[in-house]
């Protein structure tokens, strides 16, 4: 199958703005301390932009406010947005409000109830309110989800749910939740969880407190950014806050999370980028040792080594966000899951040789590659571990061998089948050479 990711010119007119715009006017934003409330009226303005240029919310469907780029389209807009944690923020593609809003509109489809979209879809895009995901457990195994222990019960025209849930991100600023509990403990795990939206304001919803982490050990309660752990008791809620139909929930997993790690991944290419501009920058400014950094082979190697894998990260990820723009998300599977480890390990290793090469002052919050640094950490956790990605790679693969008790390619086997065939031939030239 040909591919390419060949774009029209006028978007790339878009990612040169983009480019121009993120440097001029939201790396600014980073080293100021503002609240969350300061944060939304400091970047208002700057999203108004964003909108008046087209590029608002370009992950949902025109339909739905967005503007329908597709992934190949996305993945480069990420790849620019990634090297700021405020970027995706101001252009309204921020996780999880980007996530919950593609889970929002993915849920009406498969239904056909669209009352979801003016009581919350619109709004989360309007940025009037926020949200939550919540499916991850403090006593549950997050990489086997089939082991959700939150539950939801029917009880008249209302949900009642019962659990308790951590790493919900804004957690402790969202005006809802979109809880993923098991609704028919009676069926197959994948059928019998669903999907339900929950306002934080509801009785028995309890925000125990934000999880300090290693990109924020020192947490502060309500930050942007932060992720929660939430009681859910005996929480009541109106039957139509069901996300897409009940037993649903695997379905709309797979569906939130197939885009996300295309976006996981370019973001994580444009830190790397950043950090590879960072480590360039340093080698041909640093003198040591009778020479500059950049005349050193270890340094030359650094920088050759992490050109190279950011290369083909690039170019793995954009293939698999071109396959899911052909064939789908379940049809690139095994695309997005290398990404996944593959992109993650690159972030790693590329923040890792630029903080090297500053040393003390890389080490040092002077420069924000130690921060950097501490939050790559987490890309080989959330949306599912590496080990998990691999064996989804390797399975797949393995489908298409079958065992041999004699291998394939055994020397000896294939000589005595070779000599069989060519018999004939073998004893003509023997007998015109005697």
């Amino acid at each position: 199958m040909a591919w390419d990711f060949e774009t029209e010119p006028e978007f790339e007119e878009k990612l040169a703005w983009m480019r121009e715009f993120l440097v001029a006017e939201i790396f600014p934003l980073e080293t100021l301390d503002l609240t969350y409330d300061q944060i939304a009226v400091v970047i208002k303005p700057l999203q108004e932009q964003v909108k008046e240029r087209g590029l608002w919310a370009a992950h949902l469907p025109p339909e739905l406010g967005g503007m329908g780029f597709g992934q190949v389209r996305l993945g480069l807009m990420h790849e620019i947005l990634g090297q700021s944690p405020y970027g995706p923020v101001v252009f309204g593609s921020n996780a999880p409000d980007s996530g919950n809003a593609e889970l929002l509109a993915v849920g009406m489809e498969m239904s056909g109830r669209t009352e979801h979209r003016a009581q919350w879809l619109e709004p989360l895009l309007a940025g009037s309110l926020r949200s939550g995901f919540s499916m991850t457990e403090p006593h549950t195994a997050g990489s086997d989800p089939t082991l959700l222990s939150t539950r939801a019960v029917l009880d008249g025209d209302e949900w009642v749910i019962d659990g308790r849930k951590w790493y919900t991100t804004n957690g402790s600023v969202a005006d809802f939740f979109i809880v993923m509990a098991v609704t028919n403990p009676d069926v197959h795990p994948y059928q019998g969880s669903s999907m339900i939206i929950v306002p934080a304001t509801t009785p028995g919803v309890t925000v125990l407190r934000d999880v300090g982490s290693m990109d924020d050990p020192t947490v502060t309660y309500g930050k942007f950014g932060n992720h929660a752990e939430i009681l859910y008791e005996s929480v009541r809620v109106p039957k139509d806050n069901l996300v897409g139909n009940e037993g649903d929930g695997f379905q709309l997993a797979q569906a939130r999370l197939g885009p996300g790690r295309i976006h996981h991944c370019m973001r994580w290419l444009g830190q790397s980028q950043r950090a590879f501009d960072m480590m360039c920058e340093r080698a041909v400014s640093r003198f040591t040792h009778g020479t500059l950094l950049s005349e050193k082979q270890t340094v030359q190697n650094w920088i050759a080594d992490s050109m190279a894998e950011m290369h083909a990260a690039r170019l793995m990820t954009l293939h698999a966000a071109w396959k899911m723009d052909k064939v789908g998300a379940r049809a690139a599977r095994v695309e997005i899951a290398m990404i996944k480890y593959f992109g993650a390990q690159v972030l790693y290793n590329v923040i890792d040789r630029s903080l090297q090469t500053y040393g003390s002052l890389g080490y040092s919050s002077d420069m924000p590659l130690e921060a950097m640094y501490r939050a790559a950490r987490a890309a080989r956790i959330y949306d599912g571990p590496d080990e998990v990605h691999r064996q989804t790679v390797a399975r797949s693969m393995l489908k298409s061998y079958e065992p041999r008790e004699t291998p394939t390619d055994h020397i000896p086997t294939r000589k005595a089948a070779a000599q069989e065939k060519f018999a004939a031939m073998l004893e003509f030239m023997a007998a015109s050479e005697g």
